[in-house]
């Protein structure tokens, strides 16, 4: 992909399709988890090559812990492990990480990994990367609409998108959700509201920078019109060019 060409500012992804991965070669559950974890290092690399300004990916649902207990365990472990192991190059490559999801819930070391993995990476300015852990778009809607109560604020759309855990960054431009399933599955539901849906029959392991680029190919097709008529966005974009 030309790297002049225009890119979404943020995409979000539903990593989707590792345990499929395992499946088909005879592997563990939590062998096609560590493949992801290596697809998302690579996506990370690619997003910020080619402009991206923010990458939010659904790394564990809060449905998610309906999962058997060991394929749960083992994604913890992942977790953890992954954080000592990724940090340092996120760091050297200006990737800002933050954790969005409930932690209370979370064991010591898993909390404590967070944010130490944040704090560690704090004066990233190249890429911003959301991880989604423990997360539910429901959740975060009541959770926002809660603190709002409880702090005597009205609540508006402003008021509520702003309260939602990503309110200061933009919603995402373009929702990628890979292993064939057409769905976001409690994603952002808030901040989908006008997202470019794209869904591809890639699982999640095999998705390299050439499938970002499709994605990505696809959506710079698409017309966003956020209510507006066809002819009110080319008259718009007349304008910019003219102004």
């Amino acid at each position: 992909m030309n790297s002049a060409e225009p890119v979404p500012a943020h995409v979000a992804i539903v990593m989707d399709g590792n345990g499929r991965w395992a499946n088909r070669r005879f592997l563990p559950r939590v062998a096609g988890h560590k493949a992801g974890v290596s697809a998302l290092r690579e996506c990370v690399r690619a997003c910020a090559v080619r402009g991206i300004q923010v990458l939010s990916v659904f790394a564990f649902s809060s449905e998610n812990w309906n999962r058997p207990k060991d394929e749960v365990s083992g994604l913890l472990e992942l977790l953890v492990l992954a954080l000592s192991r990724e940090v340092p190059q996120l760091v050297a490559d200006g990737v800002l990480l933050r954790f969005v999801g409930e932690r209370v819930s979370l064991a010591d070391v898993v909390r404590d990994g967070l944010q130490r993995a944040e704090a560690a990476t704090a004066m990233g300015r190249r890429l911003r990367l959301n991880v989604c852990f423990n997360y539910g778009g429901r959740w975060d809607i009541v959770q926002a609409a809660q603190q709002l109560a409880a702090d005597g604020v009205e609540i508006t759309e402003e008021s509520l998108g702003a309260q939602m855990l990503m309110g200061q960054v933009a919603d995402p431009d373009l929702i990628i959700r890979t292993g064939s399933e057409q769905r976001i599955s409690n994603f952002l539901l808030w901040q989908a509201a006008y997202s470019e849906l794209y869904f591809c029959d890639t699982l999640w392991p095999d998705f390299d920078e050439h499938a970002l680029d499709r994605a990505l190919l696809d959506y710079r097709r698409r017309e966003r019109r956020f209510g507006k008529t066809s002819a009110q966005v080319l008259a718009a974009m007349d304008n910019q060019r003219a102004a």
